[in-house]
């Protein structure tokens, strides 16, 4: 199993809990496909908010067929694209019309505001999906009828998406201007629901400063060690508690 070098620690902790090789990377296309048999994807990233180009998902789809690695991609944040616009691994001009090999994985946390459902889906080769179905039934992982109904009910409806992402953009925009007046800089973050941002020191030192400060933020080395300058800033709170960050980054300092 591989998965990015910068990435969320469910990726390693699933692997050691099927006590599975794995290995972390900056392209998948540049591993040894000898041993290789699952490849995860993050596109929009969760932490850094990157996102993979058309281009660069079809030449990984096209490397994993090639060499036989499922790849499975979690797209839990494809729907909250700010600077680029996040594209599926199921999309025909990444697959060129077929799901083989494929998987991809949604969540309702993100777009609807459901975290405390843990309400998601697969999708993809029905060839993958059917063990799957299958163990998820006999390993007792069935979702509740109630949680069931709360899905439905969320796909089916557009707008409260509309209105959550124009949340998130208003505060996005908050967040990111202040930052940048405190001196930070940040990568990447076309998408997702983070800012990925650097003072180029500790990100315990960061933590520390914007702690001083009532901000609270995730150290990048949670994320792997190729974070271990970065902070990841959420714009999840509420409006009141953005803003309010936002004002004490941007509050003169007293002489």
């Amino acid at each position: 199993m591989a998965f990015p070098r910068l990435a969320y620690p469910t990726y390693e902790v699933g692997a050691r809990l099927a006590r599975a090789d794995f290995e972390a990377y900056d392209d998948p296309t540049e591993l040894d496909p000898e041993n290789l048999k699952l490849l995860w994807l993050n596109s929009p990233s969760n932490p850094t908010g990157r996102v993979l180009s058309t281009t660069e998902l079809t030449r990984i789809v096209a490397w994993a067929r090639e060499h036989g690695v499922l790849v499975v991609s979690d797209e839990c944040y494809l729907e909250l694209g700010w600077e680029a616009d996040p594209v599926s691994v199921l999309h025909p001009d990444v697959n060129g019309g077929s799901h083989d090999g494929l998987l991809a994985v949604h969540s309702l946390s993100k777009r609807s505001n459901l975290a405390g459902y843990r309400a998601a889906f697969l999708a993809g080769d029905p060839a993958v999906l059917g063990p799957l179905l299958q163990i998820r039934k006999h390993g007792g992982m069935m979702t509740s009828a109630p949680t069931q109904a709360a899905v439905v009910a969320a796909l089916g409806d557009d707008e409260h998406v509309r209105v959550q992402r124009e949340r998130y953009a208003a505060r996005r925009a908050a967040l990111r201007e202040a930052l940048l007046a405190h001196g930070f800089r940040i990568e990447h973050s076309e998408a997702s629901l983070y800012l990925w941002a650097t003072r180029d020191e500790s990100c315990w030192d960061t933590v520390a400063h914007l702690a001083d400060l009532g901000i609270l933020v995730a150290p990048g080395d949670f994320y792997g060690p190729a974070g271990a300058n970065f902070v990841r800033v959420a714009f999840t709170a509420t409006d009141a508690r953005i803003q309010a960050a936002a004002t004490r980054l941007t509050r003169p300092v007293p002489a």
